[in-house]
């Protein structure tokens, strides 16, 4: 089984070492890069193009939109999950049209994480 590679970015510290500590359990995820902003996400991601990166929706340098459309573009292989504290239309909706594949909610169970990091990274979206 290939090792899904992963990139975290969220500018909470206490979510990103958790969601951190959660995949890398995973004997078949690694996560490669944790950013804590928009524009760290995007470098990173070019740098170290991961098979799925798991985005705050709103964080600085433009937010998790913005950081799925650049990521898109630099890292075409990327597929985008979102994860944010709002699950409001508007901010889902902005989101799908900035390129995210999946979106949860913070506060989902760990295992959901977990598989919706699979899911993507296997190209198996349900979203």
């Amino acid at each position: 089984m290939t090792e899904l590679r992963v990139l975290i970015s969220d500018d909470d510290v206490l979510i990103r070492d958790v969601l951190k500590e959660v995949l890398d359990e995973e004997p078949d995820i690694a996560v490669v890069a944790v950013a804590a902003d928009a524009d760290e996400a995007i470098r990173l991601a070019e740098h170290h193009r991961p098979s799925v990166a798991v985005l705050d929706v709103r964080m600085p340098g433009g937010g998790g939109a913005r950081a799925a459309r650049e990521i898109a573009r630099c890292s075409p292989g990327t597929a985008i999950l979102a994860f944010s504290a709002y699950a409001d239309r508007a901010s889902m909706a902005g989101l799908a049209a900035a390129g995210v594949t999946e979106y949860l909610v913070k506060g989902a169970p760990n295992r959901a994480i977990v598989e919706a990091v699979r899911r993507l990274g296997r190209g198996t979206s349900s979203s």
